[in-house]
């Protein structure tokens, strides 16, 4: 089970296919870009060619859908934890989505806790497949005090 960064607020999602996932995460990803927040994807599996059918049928104008697809959306996590790296060395906001299994996003945690260190300015979201964690939703979510869905952030309860 994740910590997620004990300095931040916790924040969880729940998908049940690659483009369930995108779906819930635009209007976030969306809301970050317009607060000029960087937001990184850390995926297990390779989700490039399901956000490009995606948003050909979204309502973006083309320079939004150039640069939500410019996030890169494949599973190079090396590439992005260096890229990771750099936001903190330079303080840039971030928004770090880590979608996969239970032991991916357990191991990605692990990864950014040890860089971490008290940074005010990095907001992480695990992305759990509710297929794989369904017998345990309730356990996981005593681990976070925030969900992710389609209208936003809301508090767990």
């Amino acid at each position: 089970m994740s910590s997620n960064l004990v300095t931040k607020e916790k924040i969880c999602a729940f998908y049940a296919s690659d483009y369930h996932f995108e779906m819930i995460t635009l209007p976030c990803v969306y809301k970050n870009l317009e607060e000029k927040r960087d937001v990184i994807i850390l995926t297990e599996n390779n989700l490039e060619e399901t956000i490009k059918v995606l948003l050909s049928k979204m309502n973006f104008n083309e320079s939004r859908k150039k640069q939500i697809i410019g996030l890169d959306w494949e599973n190079d996590d090396l590439k992005k934890f260096r890229k990771i790296k750099y936001n903190l060395e330079n303080d840039i906001e971030t928004t770090i989505f880590v979608k996969g299994n239970e032991n991916y996003i357990k191991n990605a945690n692990l990864n950014l806790e040890k860089w971490e260190k008290n940074r005010k300015n990095f907001k992480v979201i695990d992305c759990y497949n509710i297929e794989e964690v369904a017998d345990k939703v309730d356990e996981l979510m005593k681990s976070y005090n925030k969900i992710l869905k389609t209208s936003g952030e809301t508090d767990i309860s």
